[in-house]
């Protein structure tokens, strides 16, 4: 491709202003099966008979100027992405977009399973 430095941030920043994100989506939808059969056999370490699922969490700082739908602090604006992660093989089985304020423990399975259907 003949590049000969590296490309800067905000080149790529710009170009994914512009791509329309359902292009992304998309595309994940079509990979994370394909991961999930890879891995679904991988030994991780234990000696388990079912599949195991870890819930992990991560609050989405946004602008509150910007987003004021989603008020998380007096001064700022949140989202949360909780994800149900498969240990074999670490492939997203659910993501759940929440308010920022919501915790871990208000969700149960039944969140998860209802996004998917």
């Amino acid at each position: 491709m003949d590049i000969r430095s590296p490309v800067k941030r905000a080149t790529l920043a710009d170009a994914n202003e512009r791509r329309d994100w359902r292009i992304y989506a998309a595309f994940a939808q079509r990979l994370i099966p394909q991961a999930r059969t890879l891995y679904e056999r991988e030994d991780f370490g234990l000696d388990l008979s079912h599949t195991v699922y870890v819930l992990d969490t991560i609050t989405i700082d946004l602008c509150l100027a910007l987003f004021p739908w989603a008020p998380f602090r007096s001064t700022k604006a949140a989202v949360k992405m909780h994800t149900l992660i498969g240990l074999r093989g670490n492939v997203p089985r659910f993501n759940l977009i929440s308010d920022g304020m919501r915790h871990d423990v208000a969700h149960s399975l039944s969140d998860f399973y209802s996004q998917q259907n």
